[in-house]
């Protein structure tokens, strides 16, 4: 491998034939360069999905009324109902697959009419009763302070956690909020968290000018009663939540006289079912990736092939030559198949590194643009899938070069000098 005389044959090989050996080491250039910028492409994508994700638990649900369509045991159908406090604790009764439970309940406003007052600053937010569970469920990035506790729910306390976008509206540059009072609905509330949302879409938005109060709180302050809005709901560990989802309707149509056959009476969105959607895409999009890299890899590694056998007739007396004065056939298989390998990897290390160095191209022109996450975001390429390419390489390569050495050593050193 390190014979220096070897190597110097090589290089003066190449070196005779410069347009074919350019032209032969694109092929194998070009299809790892395709491969690890599809590769770094698709990263992007998947990326960009989880990102708009956030950090949503993906064995979560969210249930939500919706009007009847069915007649049932008098009630007509189109007949509009709403979940009630006593609905919480009836799931978390009946269903031990629940981990974790959180009532929501958004206020009025905020649609246009201010309805948030501090000094001469009004604003129109989102007002939304929590409970500590779903900043489990969904989480968002805590900047300052905390997040409404169980003690703020028993005591109905006039807290509130605000979003950023409420931050900036509300208060001076560089003011502190924490301790600070706003005045939402005619009632003041002493602000003790500040958050940021971690999506990076639409939903960022929304999220960022919301203001979280403790859920009894809200349901005192808007005259609501015991009406909850929506739930959101995670599984156990060794549950799914699909199964969590099908009892939670069943339990809600017995409690709120529902016929069991109106699948359209309780409205749901299952995100461990979009999540694993989202899963088989992005694997049936990787494995597409890797069968046309490969493929355009494999078309460059036969270009490779094709060449060395044009060389090898080529050399047909040289290598006459060298069986006659004692080289052995391995002696002669072994620079062959050196000659092909370095050729395939000396291109593929060029086209990997280039490809590696566009994809952080890219990534570095959208971090310093701001540009719109929400669909693609931090294209990268995984050290290991680098690496498995390079080793697809060099296996190519030997393939690509056994060949033509097998077909070298198979003519008769005799033959082969004579060999015009």
């Amino acid at each position: 491998m390190f014979d220096l005389d070897r190597w110097q044959e090589i290089f003066s090989t190449l070196k005779k034939n410069k347009l074919r050996t350019f032209f032969t080491a694109f092929g194998v250039f070009w299809g790892i360069f395709m491969l690890i910028i599809m590769l770094g492409s698709g990263k992007g994508l998947h990326n960009g999905a989880n990102t708009g994700m956030g950090d949503l638990a993906t064995n979560s649900m969210f249930m939500w009324t919706r009007r009847t369509t069915i007649p049932y045991k008098g009630f007509p159908r189109g007949r509009f109902y709403r979940f009630k406090n006593n609905d919480t604790q009836a799931l978390i009764d009946n269903i031990p697959e629940i981990e974790h439970i959180a009532p929501r309940l958004q206020g009025w406003g905020g649609n246009g009419n201010n309805n948030v007052i501090r000094g001469e600053r009004t604003g129109a937010f989102t007002i939304q009763g929590d409970y500590p569970a779903y900043n489990i469920i969904d989480p968002v990035k805590m900047l300052s302070g905390r997040f409404i506790n169980k003690i703020d729910i028993d005591e109905k306390r006039k807290i509130a956690v605000i979003g950023i976008r409420i931050v900036d509206e509300m208060f001076e540059p560089g003011e502190k909020p924490i301790g600070q009072y706003l005045r939402i609905q005619g009632v003041y509330f002493k602000v003790v968290g500040t958050f940021q949302s971690k999506k990076n879409d639409h939903q960022a938005d929304r999220e960022n000018q919301q203001i979280c109060i403790p859920f009894t709180t809200l349901q005192k302050t808007y005259n609501y009663g015991d009406i909850v809005g929506w739930y959101a709901i995670t599984a156990k560990s060794n549950s799914s939540v699909s199964l969590v989802e099908e009892k939670a309707k069943a339990l809600m149509k017995t409690r709120h006289s529902i016929s069991p056959d109106d699948d359209r009476a309780i409205g749901s969105f299952n995100v461990e079912n979009e999540f694993k959607k989202m899963t088989k895409l992005f694997a049936g999009i990787n494995g597409l990736i890797w069968i046309v890299g490969i493929g355009t890899l494999l078309a460059g590694v036969i270009g490779v092939s094709n060449i060395m056998l044009i060389v090898v007739k080529e050399r047909t007396k040289e290598i006459g030559i060298q069986r006659a004065i004692g080289a052995t056939p391995l002696n002669i298989i072994t620079q062959i198949i050196t000659e092909s390998v370095f050729l395939t990897a000396l291109a593929g290390y060029i086209g990997l590194a280039i490809g590696v160095g566009i994809v952080e191209l890219v990534n570095y022109i959208l971090i310093k643009t701001g540009a719109d996450k929400a669909m693609f975001n931090n294209p990268e390429v995984d050290f290991d899938k680098a690496i498995t390419a390079l080793i697809v390489l060099v296996i190519a390569g030997a393939l690509a070069g056994f060949i033509p050495a097998k077909k070298a050593v198979s003519i008769k050193p005799i033959d082969a000098i004579r060999n015009e």
